[in-house]
């Protein structure tokens, strides 16, 4: 039976046109979803404020930035931001006000009124090996991912897609591109349990880092396919991870994994996430131990209580269109 803050829940979910919230009040029993607020291009990525979760921003690719403070319940379109491209938002972990935003060209922007007003962190871009980051299809770099590492949010790591990882120790003044892993970036992940301990998905495998992103390993044995999406460890054990994955970047014969021994051997999961609903996001619960979520490609959100082992579709009604972020948050009412 759960208890005080843990019957309290907000999922806010980015799909392909649209952004709402998904609330319960009885340990996640029922849940009643909120509007849904029309967006012109699809969710990218979604960040809450660990200080106000009623705060949260969303990234939405050419349709720009987003934000809410009312959790979920309106969406304001930020119109100081100063780019056409939101391709992911981090919320300051300690200081509400503070956002930054990637864009494309892989470009970083800050703001520390909440997203009134702008500035573009110049130091991203001088990093030496900018000038080979790169696309395709006649697009250009820009920045997919953005981390802090927990407990230091001076500590940044920012996951270009195609330019590897850069990292900064300054708050995002000054940058360093990483090492010894694949170019082709889509998910940068750490748990709190070991702020050292850096996972990443690439368009050829995950890797993990044990030492801050100063070395990369391969993990893959056991996976059947190498395009990985989106990886995610436990934040109260980095050994429990879960990765989704697929043949290539049409999300073809997808499928889900998960490792008790940080990503050394993976175990099929195939109660979700398999034929032509991959899971497209993932993100742990707050306050509950081995309560972690998933979102679909097929709108579906499935919860496990067991860190991962066994899924439940969480019961609530989301159109039938892809899910494109998801972030969970602990509320108290």
């Amino acid at each position: 039976m759960t208890q005080g803050n843990d019957l309290h829940r907000r999922i806010y979910v980015g799909t392909h046109d649209g952004v709402c919230a998904l609330n319960t009040s009885d340990g996640g029993i029922t849940w009643k979803r909120g509007k849904m607020t029309p967006l012109a291009n699809a969710a990218a990525r979604l960040s809450v404020s660990p200080v106000e979760p009623s705060h949260a921003y969303l990234a939405a690719y050419e349709a720009g930035v987003f934000k809410t403070v009312d959790g979920g319940d309106t969406w304001r379109h930020l119109t100081s931001y100063p780019t056409g491209y939101a391709h992911s938002v981090l919320a300051h972990p300690k200081d509400p006000g503070t956002v930054f935003v990637g864009s494309e060209p892989a470009a970083l922007f800050r703001s520390s009124d909440g997203g009134e007003s702008w500035e573009e962190c110049a130091g991203f871009q001088e990093v030496p090996e900018s000038d080979t980051w790169t696309f395709h299809g006649g697009r250009l770099s820009h920045v997919r991912e953005l981390r802090t590492e927990p407990g230091d949010p001076d500590t940044m790591y920012a996951g270009i897609e195609v330019g590897g990882i850069v990292k900064s120790s300054d708050g995002g003044k000054s940058w360093t591109q990483m090492q010894g892993l694949h170019d082709d970036i889509h998910l940068v992940n750490i748990s709190d349990a070991d702020p050292r301990r850096v996972y990443v998905a690439t368009a050829q495998a995950p890797y993990r880092s044990d030492d801050g992103g100063g070395h990369w390993e391969v993990i893959n044995n056991g996976l059947e396919r190498r395009y990985t999406l989106h990886i995610s460890a436990a934040p109260h054990d980095a050994d429990l991870v879960l990765v989704t994955v697929s043949e290539n970047a049409r999300r073809s014969n997808p499928q889900f994994y998960r490792s008790t021994d940080g990503g050394n051997q993976w175990k099929l999961i195939e109660s979700v996430g398999a034929g032509d609903d991959m899971v497209v996001a993932i993100d742990w619960d707050p306050v509950i131990q081995n309560r972690v979520y998933a979102g679909t490609d097929s709108g579906k959100i499935y919860c496990s209580d067991d860190a991962g082992q066994q899924w439940t579709p969480v019961q609530v009604d989301l159109p039938t269109i892809a899910i494109g972020a998801m972030v969970v948050a602990a509320t108290s009412a």
